[in-house]
C-alpha cells in the first residue's frame, strides 16, 4: 500500500494521524516500510498493524515513543507480532485523565518545564487533571526543548492557533444558527475538516518560509 492508502485505513480509528506523523515514526525507527525502485514507500498489512499498535499505545496508555520502541524491538527479537489494542464496536477510546505526576512521566517533562507551560498558558489542568490535548502539548514542547525552544518561545504558536480557531468558529457559525436536527454534528464535522485544511496550509507555509530563510 502507498502511504496515502495507509492513512485512509488509519484515520477512522485515529483521526489525528497524518502523513507527516507516519513519516516521523519511520524517521524514529519504529516502522520500516519497503521502498519501490523509484523510492516510494510500500507498506504491508504488518506495517499497518504495527502503526495501529504505536498509535494505540500513545493514545490509550500515554506511553512515550521511547518505551513503545523498546517494546517493539523486544517483540522483533522474539519474532512475535504486536497486537494493537482495540476498542469494542461502538466503544469510545478511553478518556485521558492524568494527574500532574502521571503527565510528567508520560511526557518525560520536568516540573520546571511543566510549570513554565502553565505560566505561559500553553496548557492547563481541569479539576486538577490533564486531558489528551495537554499531553500532546507537553510531549511536543518536550521534543522542541532538545532544540533549545522553551515555552516562552512558543507563545507565537499559541497565538497563531487561537487566530485560526477564530476562523473555524466564523466558518461554522451559520451551521450552528440553523438549530435543526444534526446541526451540531454537522458543525463539528465541518470544524474538523476546516481545522485539518488549516493545519495542512500552515505546514506548507511554514516549510516554504523555512526554505526561504535557508536560501538567504
Amino acid at each position: 500500500m502507498s502511504i496515502g492508502e495507509v492513512l485512509a485505513l488509519l484515520q477512522g480509528e485515529f483521526p489525528d494521524v497524518s502523513i507527516s506523523k507516519i513519516r516521523f515514526l519511520e524517521g524514529e525507527g519504529l516502522i520500516e516500510p519497503e521502498r519501490s525502485p523509484s523510492g516510494y514507500r510500500k507498506f504491508s498489512y504488518a506495517d499497518v498493524e504495527r502503526l495501529r499498535y504505536i498509535l494505540g499505545e500513545q493514545r490509550d496508555r500515554y506511553l512515550p515513543l521511547r518505551v513503545i520502541k523498546d517494546r517493539l524491538e523486544a517483540a522483533d527479537r522474539e519474532d512475535r507480532p504486536v497486537t494493537p489494542p482495540r476498542a469494542l464496536p461502538g466503544e469510545a477510546p478511553p478518556e485521558v485523565r492524568l494527574t500532574r505526576k502521571e503527565l510528567l512521566a508520560a511526557a518525560e517533562l520536568d516540573e520546571e518545564t511543566l510549570t513554565e507551560l502553565e505560566d505561559f498558558g500553553l496548557l492547563a489542568a481541569v479539576a486538577r487533571h490533564y486531558d489528551a490535548e495537554a499531553l500532546a502539548v507537553a510531549r511536543s514542547v518536550g521534543a522542541l526543548a532538545a532544540f533549545g525552544l522553551r515555552a516562552r518561545h512558543l507563545r507565537v504558536v499559541k497565538a497563531a492557533a487561537e487566530r485560526e480557531a477564530t476562523l473555524v468558529e466564523q466558518a461554522i457559525a451559520p451551521l450552528l444558527r440553523r438549530r435543526g436536527p444534526g446541526a451540531i454534528d454537522r458543525a463539528d464535522e465541518t470544524a474538523k475538516e476546516i481545522s485539518g485544511l488549516l493545519l495542512e496550509l500552515h505546514a506548507s507555509l511554514l516549510r516554504s518560509a523555512v526554505r526561504g530563510g535557508l536560501g538567504r
